[in-house]
């Protein structure tokens, strides 16, 4: 049994990488109706170097990314809020989000399953949701029509200082 823990302990974060894998493909077929933006990564490299555009091409990129058809928005908010993809910052932003008022069945899914399975980062996760609290409401904006705005003005209006300073944005 303890060998049995121990596996399961060292295999958590793949866990939770398969996990959103295999229901996002799943998870965007049932519930998303909308229509995919038709904008590349290579588009989004064009855009001035201060845009918030350029900022998610330059995201992608550096991750070897192309933005996901119909959940283009989550990568908007790794940018926006400066979350690495690595597992429990995946699931501290959904944390930030949550607390910022967004709800979503996968947005819940990836919240409990990530406390669950990693609740020794519960403390980060809790804070992030104080954040996303705090800030100005943001989950809800359509990012499409944001490509162009300064990505430094747009985090200010939605982060304090203190904020943006926590999120470690205060030099973007």
């Amino acid at each position: 049994m303890n060998n049995l823990l121990k596996i399961f302990k060292d295999k958590r974060k793949q866990l939770i990488i398969w996990l959103f894998e295999h229901s996002q493909r799943f998870y965007t077929s049932m519930f998303k109706n909308h229509q995919p933006w038709q904008v590349s990564k290579a588009d989004l490299l064009n855009y001035p170097k201060a845009s918030f555009g350029r900022h998610l091409g330059d995201f992608l990129d550096e991750n070897n990314f192309e933005l996901i058809p119909k959940v283009e928005r989550h990568d908007c908010y790794h940018v926006l809020c400066g979350y690495s993809t690595k597992v429990e910052d995946e699931i501290a932003l959904q944390c930030l989000c949550y607390g910022n008022g967004k709800r979503s069945p996968y947005l819940y899914g990836a919240i409990i399953l990530g406390i669950a399975i990693l609740p020794d980062y519960y403390k980060y996760y809790y804070n992030s949701f104080k954040t996303g609290k705090a800030a100005n409401a943001f989950h809800h904006y359509d990012y499409q029509k944001l490509l162009h705005v300064s990505i430094s003005d747009f985090r200010d209006v939605i982060f304090s200082k203190n904020e943006l300073f926590n999120l470690n944005l205060n030099t973007a």
